[in-house]
């Protein structure tokens, strides 16, 4: 796939391909009639729940004794990249979901909590950005949130997986729409291969929008990745980087907040959100099989990392930049949905036993 803007994966090194995953293999769905849950080789696809017929059923290892289920109305698209297991489903209630490798990515109906969080809380901490870089994030949602800064003058997003960024332009063309803009200049390759190949202080904000520390994503929350970033990173420049959750997964938080406290010598911060559809404290898979909704989702929880680099001090709790502010005169492309100034502030009052946790990482 070539068009204007694009750096093929040729350009740049690329991790190597699971072995089980070498071969490519699509199935598309044009009918406008209801399609089977069953692949060509009449096998129902890894993640549809055997249990609830009809229900796609995320189980990981991230979240052990734990389901989170979605009813499916109709399979849209069904592929596997040289990275991973990428479906595409339209819901009884959140909309066309995106799922790669068995776990959601982002859901038609909640996506605008996590993009606009993980993109103002960084870019409305500090005045006027100018270059910006997202790692990972191929659907494009991230773009669609940095391009609302009018002092935004260029922006390269590097994402390891290609069939990503097709299939959300194809797909979720609301959230992809961010690749239109001119700014934008798509890199297909390793991120942190593109990170060690930056010069030094090229950009005033990172943003790593990462799935979960396994597989492709793991090496973006080792501590020579962080060092990478802080290396990019003019003085006074800031990272958000997806940050788990703090009811499921506080030893990885504790490590996440170790390292950066190590490396970055400006402001070190936790923040989260709620996603409905992103990793919860659901109740147990087990119950599924006595009651057909207890997987159900319940509550979803994210968290993000802030950063910044020795230079001008950056105060993440109280926005300088506040895009609400900004779009309230009258330079809103399209309107937020999630993001305020108010939420900003709020994302950084943590419950007392994360508190506890991420303060003892000071010292």
């Amino acid at each position: 796939m070539a068009e204007e803007g694009v750096v093929s994966g040729t350009e740049l090194p690329v991790k190597r391909p699971r072995e089980e995953e070498e071969n490519m293999s699509e199935n598309h769905d044009n009918g406008d009639s209801t399609v089977s849950m069953k692949t060509e080789s009449n096998k129902e696809p890894e993640c549809i729940s055997s249990i609830i017929p009809g229900w796609f059923s995320e189980i990981s290892p991230m979240w052990p004794g734990e389901a989170h289920s979605l009813k499916v109305d109709k399979i849209l698209f069904q592929g596997k990249s040289k990275y991973q297991k990428v479906i595409v489903f339209q819901s009884a209630t959140y909309g066309k979901v995106l799922v790669l490798d068995g776990v959601i990515q982002l859901t038609e109906r909640d996506e605008c909590a996590y993009q606009e969080m993980i993109t103002h809380l960084p870019l409305s901490s500090i005045p006027n950005p100018t270059k910006v870089l997202v790692i990972g994030g191929g659907d494009g949602g991230v773009l669609r949130e940095v391009a609302r800064y009018p002092s935004v003058e260029h922006v390269d997003i590097c994402e390891i997986d290609e069939m990503v960024v097709t299939v959300s332009k194809e797909y979720f063309p609301e959230v992809a729409v961010g690749y239109n803009d001119p700014r934008v200049k798509l890199h297909i390759g390793d991120g942190v291969a593109f990170l060690k190949e930056a010069p030094e202080g090229t950009y005033d904000a990172i943003i790593v929008d990462s799935s979960d520390p396994i597989g492709p994503a793991q090496e973006l929350f080792e501590k020579s990745f962080f060092e990478s970033v802080a290396k990019a990173l003019r003085p006074g420049g800031v990272v958000c980087t997806q940050a788990e959750s703090i009811w499921l997964h506080m030893h990885i938080i504790e490590d996440i907040v170790a390292n950066c406290r190590r490396i970055f010598k400006g402001s070190v911060n936790y923040a989260w959100t709620t996603v409905p559809t992103y990793p919860r404290h659901a109740s147990s898979a087990s119950l599924a099989v006595s009651h057909p909704f207890a997987c159900m989702v319940i509550c979803g929880v994210i968290g993000f990392m802030l950063c910044s680099t020795e230079g001008p001090a950056v105060d993440f709790k109280h926005p300088v930049n506040p895009i609400d502010k900004i779009e309230n005169e009258g330079n809103a492309k399209w309107p937020l949905k999630f993001y305020n100034s108010e939420i900003h502030e709020a994302a950084f009052c943590l419950p007392s036993f994360a508190r506890r946790v991420i303060e003892s990482k000071a010292n």
